[in-house]
């Protein structure tokens, strides 16, 4: 019974010999001393492949616990020249039952687990940060289990994008963001499609230019499903950092924004004026003057301008904030200043 649950859990599980037989020894150690706890114990493998256990025993005249020791007339009779109080290793006769053998089940799956664990952490570990190509598997309220290769990954709800929808089968690109060593019930690799960097490494994906650092992302602010912000330098003055990363008639960009279900990305050319770059940063709207002391920029603009310098929700002022480190002070002729932190969001003035 025992050699079928070995033979059941290790079928096709790719392990090398020498790995699948310390489990097994492992886990058959457990089930005796799950019976015989007090009993020194050791398993081998005879020249046949066959299990052997083994049983260490103190060699003494009379023997008051027969588990741990051995007269010295049966010692002599297995091994000649023995001597008193020495200690030997005997054949094991000791039987195990159902209890035990599902212990043995229970080590030997666990321990196959960590060995796979491990296997994939080593395989993935060196794309960790990087995108990855899969093929979505299951999608659950909690998120969506992708395929990658042969090995499932996890895209939590919280690192997706708001409002898309995954359709098992369909390919999906992700950010392969942690690769734990260990199996874990939320996955050994989580995904994630909803941060900066998932948006830095679809630049660098579909535009050479920064790719190559010819191009550098200065900065950049995200507001999954919504918007992203993105300040760009060029280290080449022969190329156009904006022009470059939205290509001819959008080339370059489209496959992006596509990428991004329904997000919209604003390009801004880094200059070193940071007045002008909270301008840029604040657009669709005009500003009239910009005047920043440490981290505290105020705004003028006209009333007119205000709605689009805040956005739906407050979230284009918010991720400008964020996108330079500044709290934004907007002021206008028909109003007091209207203050943002870096990541707040507003919740008036939706357009």
């Amino acid at each position: 019974m025992l050699h079928n649950v070995i033979s059941e859990l290790v079928d096709e599980k790719g392990l090398k010999k020498s790995d699948l037989n310390e489990i097994i020894k492992e886990g058959i150690l457990a089930a005796y001393l799950k019976k015989y706890p007090e009993a020194v114990l050791r398993i081998d493998f005879d020249k046949d492949g066959a299990i052997v256990v083994e049983i260490e025993k103190k060699v003494v005249t009379d023997p008051e616990d027969e588990l741990l020791e051995i007269s010295i007339r049966k010692a002599r009779f297995i091994k000649k020249g023995v001597q008193l109080d020495e200690t030997m290793w005997i054949p094991f006769n000791g039987t195990i039952g159902r209890v035990e053998i599902l212990k043995a089940k229970q080590v030997i799956a666990s321990r196959i687990r960590d060995v796979e664990a491990m296997t994939v952490y080593e395989e993935f570990i060196d794309k960790k940060g990087s995108i990855v190509h899969g093929t979505v598997h299951k999608c659950e309220s909690s998120g969506t289990t992708v395929m990658l290769r042969d090995t499932l990954a996890f895209l939590p709800r919280s690192c997706s994008i708001p409002g898309e929808r995954h359709v098992a089968g369909r390919p999906i690109k992700a950010l392969l963001k942690d690769v734990y060593s260990d199996f874990r019930s939320g996955g050994q690799l989580i995904l994630d499609r909803a941060s900066g960097d998932f948006l830095v490494k679809l630049l660098e994906l579909e535009i050479p230019e920064i790719y190559d650092k010819l191009i550098e992302i200065k900065a950049i602010a995200r507001k999954a499903g919504y918007k992203s912000k993105i300040v760009v330098a060029s280290h080449d003055l022969n190329i156009d950092p904006v022009g470059t990363c939205v290509g001819v008639g959008g080339g370059r960009i489209k496959p992006i924004l596509k990428e991004l279900f329904t997000e919209k990305i604003d390009i801004i050319s880094w200059v070193n004026s940071k007045e002008e770059l909270v301008k840029n940063a604040l657009r669709p709207a005009e500003i009239n003057k910009v005047e920043i002391i440490d981290k505290e920029a105020t705004v003028w603009l006209s009333e007119d301008q205000r709605a689009f310098a805040i956005g739906k929700m407050g979230q284009n002022i918010s991720l400008a904030a964020e996108l330079l480190d500044l709290n934004i002070h907007l002021i206008s002729s028909a109003s007091s200043p209207t203050i943002v932190d870096e990541g707040q969001d507003i919740e008036n003035n939706e357009k």
